[in-house]
């Protein structure tokens, strides 16, 4: 499995931007989709964002769409995900996790199975 680390998370007021950045161990890394996740307080993960291993495609969840915007670098082997106009429901810890190779109907095919340690982000009303 490949070893994540995420980054960039803290407190902003709604309205507000941050960007996530995600640092895979090796460069397997960059062959893999990443994606984003979070889970709030009571609530289950959910998914957040995805890209597939050469930045080309790129899928949201429909209550992200618009606002957040997910990209990689793979000679850094690092995934970042953009948030702009943030919301008090946006408030969750955030997961980076890396996945299948394969995509299917423009939506990654398969589980993402290597997940980082979570970094916290908070909007305040």
């Amino acid at each position: 499995q490949v070893q994540l680390v995420e980054s960039g998370g803290g407190l902003v007021q709604a309205g507000g931007s941050l960007r996530l950045s995600c640092t895979a161990s090796e460069r397997t890394g960059s062959t893999l989709t990443m994606g984003w996740f979070r889970q709030a307080p009571g609530k289950e993960r959910e998914f957040v964002a995805a890209i597939n291993w050469g930045g080309g495609s790129t899928y949201y969840a429909d209550s992200v769409k618009g606002r957040f915007t997910i990209s990689r670098d793979n000679p850094k082997n690092t995934v970042y995900l953009q948030m702009n106009s943030l919301r008090p429901e946006d408030t969750a810890v955030y997961y980076c996790a890396a996945g299948p190779r394969s995509w299917y109907g423009g939506r990654p095919n398969g589980d993402f199975d290597s997940w980082g340690q979570g970094t916290q982000v908070t909007v305040s009303s």
